[in-house]
């Protein structure tokens, strides 16, 4: 029996039906996403406020630092992300748990080549350090390196090497905490556009079998995002392939052929009885920030990407700038240049329904930002050039 068939115009289709829609609440968003990047503080603000009936920084703020239902967490590919709390141990086992380890390891070796501590050592600079957050309530790095002489200590990176420098073990230490989810990332020094994270207590997730929790971490991923490939979910998970297929087999998903897609890439899967069209929506129009979940939601993009515009949108290790959206694939890109206005520019002729639909969005997103300026940390060249 023939394998059934999801083409690039339904798969387009499912973006706008599932990744795109208008939501009131933040956890809502973040439950269709999955999971935001969060490498750029900015990126969760805007990937949200594309997609909430009324976006306000407010609404985020309470969502992240007073209700917490949404959460901060080192996980796939070694990538910050924001995730709905009741995925967050889901998450964990699956990705952050493993990759919390390698981070403690590599943190051990950093403090025996540089100073010729120990994990003794690290282990009192650790209770030192919640000590010090339980004493003190949130706190930045820099007031908790006052407080904790542990953190203050220097090492030299790569000495004698032109590359030579001298870091404090803080960053560090801070690092592994979280990653271990013994702290977690608070409110920022500065505006939401800012890094500059405070710290605040925590405690480890709950803890699921690590194969029960890379199968629902998949289910969700199919239910938002597929079809996918075995190669979109093993790159987006970060996981080796066998454990993408186990988990696959898990969850029962189902094979079909994407027509249009990469030959390379295969065949795609979905969740057991997902393989039927799409019901018909209005045309939507989207102003995406750099990084947003849905641009890099699988590895192979020339289905809602048009390979010629590459080189426009993405930089040179893969990270995607800003983009415009017009049902279900990318048109084109924006940017803030300095006096604060969204400029952007169609790759491609869509039409003057789209045209007046990502001028209405531009005009959104602008009232959205306000006094803020935000500039992507990985740019890209049409980026720079709007903003210009």
């Amino acid at each position: 029996m023939a394998l059934p068939s999801i083409d690039t115009a339904e798969r387009r289709a499912r973006i706008t039906a599932r990744l795109l829609l208008r939501r009131d609440e933040p956890l809502a968003v973040a439950d269709d996403l999955v999971a935001l990047h969060a490498t750029d503080a900015a990126t969760v603000y805007l990937s949200l406020a594309a997609r909430l009936t009324d976006p306000g920084v407010e609404l985020v703020d309470r969502a992240l630092y007073a209700e917490v239902s949404l959460v901060r967490l080192l996980a796939m590919r070694r990538t910050l992300f924001v995730v709905p709390v009741d995925l967050a141990p889901v998450v964990d086992a699956a990705a952050s748990r493993a990759i919390a380890a390698k981070e403690r390891e590599k943190l051990l070796v950093f403090l025996d080549e540089g100073g010729g501590w120990d994990a003794a050592w690290l282990a009192a600079a650790e209770q030192a350090t919640l000590a010090a957050l339980h004493r003190l309530g949130p706190s930045s790095g820099q007031e908790l390196g006052a407080a904790v002489p542990a953190l203050r200590e220097r090492v030299t990176v790569a000495a004698g090497k032109p590359y030579e420098a001298v870091q404090t073990v803080a960053s560090r230490v801070l690092r592994v905490l979280a990653a271990e989810n013994r702290i977690r990332r608070d409110r920022p020094r500065g505006s939401w556009t800012s890094s500059a994270y405070r710290w605040v207590e925590s405690a480890p997730w709950p803890e699921p079998p690590v194969e029960e929790a890379r199968a629902e971490l998949v289910r969700r991923w199919l239910a938002s995002y597929g079809p996918g490939t075995e190669d979109d979910l093993k790159w987006w998970t970060g996981w080796p392939l066998g454990a993408v297929r186990k988990a696959l087999k898990t969850v029962g998903a189902e094979r079909v052929t994407l027509p249009d897609g990469d030959p390379s890439a295969g065949d795609g899967y979905v969740l057991p009885g997902d393989n039927g069209p799409t019901p018909p929506a209005a045309p939507r129009a989207a102003l995406l920030p750099a990084l947003d979940p849905t641009a890099m939601g699988w590895r192979s993009r020339a289905w809602y990407t048009d390979p010629a515009h590459a080189a426009q949108l993405f930089d040179r290790t893969g990270n995607i700038g800003p983009t415009v959206w017009w049902n279900g694939h990318v048109v084109g890109g924006w940017a803030q240049p300095a006096d604060g206005s969204v400029a952007w520019r169609l790759l491609e002729d869509v039409g003057d329904e789209a045209d007046s639909a990502v001028r209405a969005e531009a005009e959104r997103l602008t009232a959205f930002l306000g006094d803020a300026r935000v500039t992507p940390r990985f740019r890209t060249p049409l980026e720079r050039e709007l903003s210009a």
